[in-house]
């Protein structure tokens, strides 16, 4: 009987743990893995800003699926089999241990993500895959029984199962959609905001913990996220922005990126007890400038802006403002409106939120529901996650799941 043959293309995180689950669950087979490129791991090896967030310390599949703007319902099955604790115990096996940072954030103790991409290079190897880089595939046939894959360098080459783990990449949507299944269409994720406002550009490197942000939408519609903010050059970024942009990704793609957020700075505080802690810093500093007697926890130089916005100046003073200048600074503290004129990227940490359609996907195996022996990983998939290490656990989960079935003869 001849050995099932197995191909794999794309060679990032997903299609290196598919093929590698593949391989250890199937000795016999014979695993390929293609990827056009001549460093396999790219994206891997510059995520986390040079250490990789490999995944995210949150154990129970009902809470971690809520960090998934889309995929959640798919992925809440998949996860209770291949979760973050599996995460962990697969790398902690190839001898790379795992620390977790005070937000969740999962990293290798090494801080370097070198050490996640020599592990998966190493456990290619050693579980017999054939690793082919540089290795451009043009498109896909489907024949009686299995595939034909067309390479750019000529001669095709044929398997019984095939795993597409291309990412965002424009020729696996090309092969996707020859083969007859459905693509959402893909947009950016995770990007921070551009608001032009020089004054506003000009506070670049201030950051606030926590803000809460709202994306109005037109009429009742909004998106909400509280967390850490971060003041740029071009605008907003931080962790808070980057999920709201997240959850947001397709209204915000609508809309051209245009569109009105509205900022409070204080969100631990009920809009009452701003207003009484700014009327106490009236009646006990009325004397006194406001710019430089606040009453509220906020860095002083974004203070100095809030109230500018407010039409305070530098020299007025607490006792000299109008109730309709002090309504105005508090809406300013709590509901401040910012409009954001364009996104910008998240560092080289490309996501895109659409894929492949996911009830075209039987999400036990990865396999395609149209067409046998197809099978899907990782952000080809119409699944994204919010910052944090949640896009990693995604392509490891799907990754795996799919390497074992396609491994197991039926």
């Amino acid at each position: 009987m001849l050995p099932l043959r197995i191909v794999v293309i794309g060679g990032g995180a997903a299609g290196f743990f598919g093929a590698i689950a593949c391989a250890k669950v199937n000795p016999d087979a014979e695993v390929t893995l293609l990827e056009a490129s001549r460093q396999p791991l790219a994206k891997v090896l510059i995520s986390g800003g040079g250490r990789c967030n490999v995944t995210h310390a949150c154990f129970l599949p009902e809470e971690l699926v809520q960090n998934y703007p889309r995929g959640a319902k798919a992925l809440r099955g998949a996860l209770t089999r291949f979760g973050p604790q599996d995460t962990v115990a697969w790398f902690a096996a190839g001898g790379v241990y795992l620390k977790t940072e005070a937000d969740g954030r999962m990293f290798p103790v090494t801080n370097t993500s070198e050490t996640i991409v020599e592990c998966l290079i190493k456990a290619v190897a050693t579980s017999g895959v054939k690793l082919r880089i540089g290795t451009h595939v043009t498109s896909v046939t489907a024949t009686n029984g299995g595939f034909d894959i067309h390479l750019k360098s000529g001669d095709p080459i044929k398997c019984d199962r095939l795993l597409l783990a291309t990412g965002s990449s424009l020729i696996g949507y090309k092969i996707v959609k020859e083969l007859g299944h459905q693509i959402e269409a893909p947009v950016p994720s995770l990007f921070t905001f551009n608001i032009a406002d020089p004054q506003l550009q000009a506070l670049a490197g201030v950051s606030v913990n926590p803000v809460q942000l709202r994306l109005s939408l037109g009429g009742k519609s909004q998106l909400q996220q509280t967390g850490p903010l971060l003041i740029t050059h071009w605008g907003l970024s931080g962790p808070a922005v980057l999920k709201l942009s997240a959850w947001g990704a397709r209204v915000l793609h609508e809309k051209r990126y245009q569109a009105t957020l509205l900022i409070n700075w204080l969100p631990d505080l009920q809009q009452e007890q701003v207003r009484e802690k700014v009327l106490a810093v009236k009646d006990e500093w009325g004397k006194k400038a406001i710019a430089l007697h606040r009453g509220v926890d906020l860095p002083h130089r974004l203070w100095q802006y809030i109230i500018a916005r407010a039409g305070i100046t530098t020299e007025d003073r607490w006792a000299e403002i109008s109730n309709k200048t002090l309504n105005q600074l508090l809406q300013e503290l709590t509901q401040g409106q910012y409009l954001i004129s364009g996104k910008g990227a998240f560092k080289e940490e490309f996501v895109t939120c659409g894929g492949v359609n996911l009830k075209e996907v039987n999400f036990k195996t990865m396999e395609s529901r149209l067409i046998p022996g197809l099978y899907f990983a990782g952000e080809i998939l119409d699944i994204d996650g919010v910052t944090g290490g949640f896009n990693f656990q995604s392509a490891w989960t799907t990754g795996y799941l799919a390497g074992v079935a396609m491994g197991t003869n039926s």
